[in-house]
């Protein structure tokens, strides 16, 4: 059984000099496939050291996370652009959209979303899309850059059925399911069963959004499985089958 997590950040500061520790017991669970979005300049030596070590399993991105836009967005900018040109990245993320905690910098996020889909575009790499209190504002902006070569994951997908639908009908978009699967009343199971699999793939945004039974602590990589067996409950079917339908999904988006 091979399980994905296209989605964590392992190179937080959350696990300190623990991370080794943490990716190796994910391996040892079947999590050989661990896909890394970067948040901004800051993170991209400890995120490139992470790749150094796990080298088979551990495949950076390069993008400005919307939560990292502020008055020197355009240089952060040039960095990502910067590093997009010197080596090769398995996708432009994560990028989007956060009207959360801040409206402040709004023009500035709708900006940076749309020049890093245009560097997605431009390297063909897929992006990964950051959405929060800001689904209709980052789907408009998709709208503009459609194009059916070009592919992407909703990252940390949590709106309803009818929104499911219209994220995949934008394009070749896959919904990145994470812990808020298995959230108590949290509506995501409602959707997993009414979407197809060939929609889904898996995702932990270690270490954040840490699945039941550890809820409000630290995700840990290898809480993946947790996120798989609440799907293949869902579905139905075996936690193997998800496995290998949703690793599939990551390397359709992926390439590899």
């Amino acid at each position: 059984m091979i399980l994905t997590d296209t989605h964590t950040h392992l190179y937080s500061k959350d696990f300190e000099s623990e991370s080794s520790t943490l990716i190796q017991n994910a391996i040892d669970k079947g999590i050989t496939r661990l896909f890394m979005p970067n948040v901004d300049s800051e993170s991209i030596g400890a995120m490139l050291q992470i790749e150094k070590q796990f080298p088979i399993n551990c495949f950076p991105m390069m993008g400005l996370h919307p939560c990292s836009v502020g008055p020197k967005y355009q240089q952060d900018i040039s960095v990502v652009e910067y590093w997009l040109n010197k080596r090769k990245f398995i996708a432009v993320g994560e990028i989007g959209i956060d009207l959360y905690w801040d409206k402040t910098f709004f023009e500035q996020q709708q900006d940076a979303f749309r020049r890093q889909i245009e560097l997605a575009k431009k390297y063909n790499i897929p992006y990964i899309i950051h959405s929060r209190n800001s689904f209709n504002e980052v789907m408009e902006i998709v709208a503009e850059f459609k194009d059916d070569n070009i592919k992407a994951i909703f990252h940390c997908f949590s709106g309803n059925v009818e929104q499911a639908e219209q994220v995949i009908a934008a394009g070749n978009f896959k919904l990145g399911i994470g812990g808020v699967v298995t959230f108590k009343n949290s509506g995501l199971d409602k959707v997993v069963e009414a979407i197809d699999l060939k929609h889904l793939v898996l995702e932990t945004d270690a270490p954040y959004l840490a699945p039941t039974p550890h809820r409000g602590k630290r995700n840990d990589p290898e809480y993946l499985v947790l996120i798989a067996q609440r799907i293949a409950e869902i579905k139905n079917i075996s936690i193997e089958e998800v496995a290998a339908i949703t690793t599939q999904n990551s390397i359709d988006v992926f390439g590899i």
